[in-house]
């Protein structure tokens, strides 16, 4: 089955930016994540497809080779399977120097490839991606991951060779993993040294390969790990575990594992540098009387009085209920809250005819009003004062109804 592309497994073109790929993976993520969909196989799937998208195209390097090449990319020995940038030497500029040797037996620089070969080598490193919830990557977290990787043979112990037998000395090169051979250049008679055939290049030779490993002096394994992820880490972080990647060769070094961490969207909460965003409602009257609610942090609730005429938008600050710094976890960033003002639906006949009189007592009419009506002069009225005094107890008593009337 052909492998869906991997800009319309996330649902975005193939110029989105950094921030939308990681909006739509977000997005996407939350939506197929297995405790939202529990025991829901097609939407496990969909969960992993979009995790897969997510890793080739969040890296500018695997996305370029994607573009490019498409999912050949990172089929095994396609451009994206291991590209590594520019290496030493001639390396990386695609195998000039395996070119130099091809004429010259290592020509130029052929005993500082030849020790390099031989001499000890790191392993190579390992990669992973890991999956952490918004609370998870603000607190910090212990997390168990599962490195495969290769181990020393636990039956022959590294040598390759069947028990009670062991590997010889290649009596081709006698050990050196090289032959020196003449050859007839452009520039006269050169001495060149190349892999040697009947060893390739180890220096020894096993007649009866180990059962196990086949010759192969190692084994693969599952190993568990526990893995400390810092207060306050961040979407697209990479942790390196040193010393945990792949064996070394002729005693090197093991190489190391790098995790990336996707931290998942929160359905309240989000992130802006070391500050939490978060959206809430209020009534009509709570924002026109002022009340105190309960706003959700990272933290539990707490409670924030808002305060008389608060508007659609208005934004207050928590401090220090924001994301731990990385470098200070003692220290934390703040929340910023924005009011999202609700209108009443539904009302009541007692609440309408309250809406009404509200609506007429400061001047609104249910008509609107023409321009010929507005430049028309009104006759000037002359009030009681007592009158205006009993009219302003009046308003303040609407208040009162009004909010009682809107509680009910």
């Amino acid at each position: 089955m052909a492998k869906k592309d991997y800009y319309e497994v996330l649902g975005v073109s193939k110029d989105a930016d950094e921030k939308e790929i990681k909006k739509a993976f977000r997005k996407k993520a939350m939506e197929f994540h297995p405790d939202r969909n529990p025991d829901n196989k097609e939407a496990e799937a969909k969960f992993k497809e979009v995790n897969e998208a997510y890793e080739h195209i969040s890296d500018p390097q695997k996305r370029a080779a994607y573009d490019r090449f498409g999912h050949a990319a990172f089929e095994q020995g396609g451009p994206g399977a291991g590209a590594g940038g520019f290496g030493g030497g001639f390396g990386g500029f695609g195998g000039f120097e395996d070119i130099f040797e091809g004429i010259f037996g290592g020509g130029f620089g052929a005993t500082g490839s030849r020790q390099r070969r031989n001499g000890p080598q790191k392993g190579e490193d390992i990669r992973y991606r890991m999956n952490i919830t918004f609370e998870e990557a603000a607190f910090g977290v212990e997390k168990e991951i599962n490195i495969t990787r290769e181990e020393e043979c636990s039956e022959c112990h590294g040598s390759g060779a069947k028990q009670g037998t062991s590997a010889k000395t290649c009596p081709v090169c006698h050990g050196s993993g090289q032959v020196q051979k003449q050859v007839r250049t452009p520039f006269g008679t050169m001495m060149s040294s190349t892999v040697c055939g009947n060893c390739n290049g180890t220096g020894e030779v096993i007649d009866e390969k180990c059962t196990k490993c086949r010759g192969r002096k190692t084994e693969t394994v599952k190993v568990k790990k526990a893995v400390k992820i810092p207060a306050g880490i961040d979407d697209g972080s990479t942790l390196r575990i040193a010393g945990e990647g792949q064996p070394g060769s002729k005693g090197g070094p093991r190489g190391d594992v790098y995790l990336t961490i996707n931290v998942l969207p929160h359905k309240l909460f989000e992130r802006d540098g070391n500050n939490v965003w978060l959206e809430i409602p209020v009534s009509f009257t709570q924002a026109a009387l002022g009340a105190e609610i309960e706003v959700p942090t990272l933290d539990g609730k707490v409670k924030y009085k808002v305060s008389e005429g608060t508007q659609t938008g208005t934004i207050f600050r928590i401090k220090n209920k924001g994301i731990p710094y990385i470098s200070n976890p003692d220290k934390r960033g703040d929340q910023m809250v924005r009011v999202t003002v609700e209108t009443p639906k539904n009302l009541t006949q007692r609440q309408r005819q309250i809406l009404e009189e509200f609506a007429e007592a400061i001047g609104e009419t249910k008509k609107t009003e023409t321009a010929d009506s507005k430049s028309e002069k009104k006759p000037e009225v002359k009030t009681d004062s007592k009158k205006e005094e009993n009219s302003g107890k009046k308003e303040k008593s609407f208040f009162k109804k009004m909010k009682d009337s809107l509680k009910d």
